[in-house]
């Protein structure tokens, strides 16, 4: 098996499923990081060697779009840890999704919206699952703790 270290990511645009599944308080506010720091020196050798970072994660167990578990809440933590600005969309798929991933330059990173809005994410669907292949050069797996389930964004995702 590959890792990491076998690759040169320069004028790459990685995607990369980390999980970001972390605490907040009333006020959204992130009160533990330790999932977005583990995923640090991931993000931070694509972007030295002249990468860039399209990131995906969940948060919660949502029923759909809810506000509460959108990935815009964590964005400013997430730039605190990485040190580099974090741009955002709305969604994981889609026109402007596909159109921001294909705007990014090296050492940028997006971070998309929260997987489990789409139930085609935990229920394995391949088209869903394609539709993010389709965001980026190469797939990472940075999220040891989902690995295991076979959702679009981690098992699916990888026969793309």
């Amino acid at each position: 098996m590959k890792t990491l270290n076998d690759f040169n990511f320069e004028n790459k645009k990685a995607l990369i499923r980390v999980d970001f599944n972390v605490p907040l308080n009333d006020k959204f506010e992130v009160t533990d990081a330790t999932r977005i720091v583990s995923a640090k020196p991931t993000i931070i050798k694509i972007l030295e060697d002249g990468g860039s970072c399209i990131l995906m994660s969940h948060l919660g167990r949502p029923k759909g779009f809810q506000d509460e578990f959108s990935l815009k809440h964590i964005a400013s933590k997430v730039e605190d840890i990485l040190g580099v600005e974090v741009k955002t969309v709305a969604d994981c798929v889609g026109a402007d999704v596909e159109a921001a991933a294909a705007s990014l330059e090296p050492g940028q990173v997006l971070l998309l919206e929260n997987l489990r809005f789409y139930k085609e994410e935990t229920a394995g669907d391949k088209d869903f699952a394609e539709k993010l292949s389709k965001l980026g050069d190469i797939y990472v797996n940075d999220a040891f703790g989902t690995a295991h389930r076979a959702h679009a964004s981690t098992t699916i995702i990888a026969q793309f």
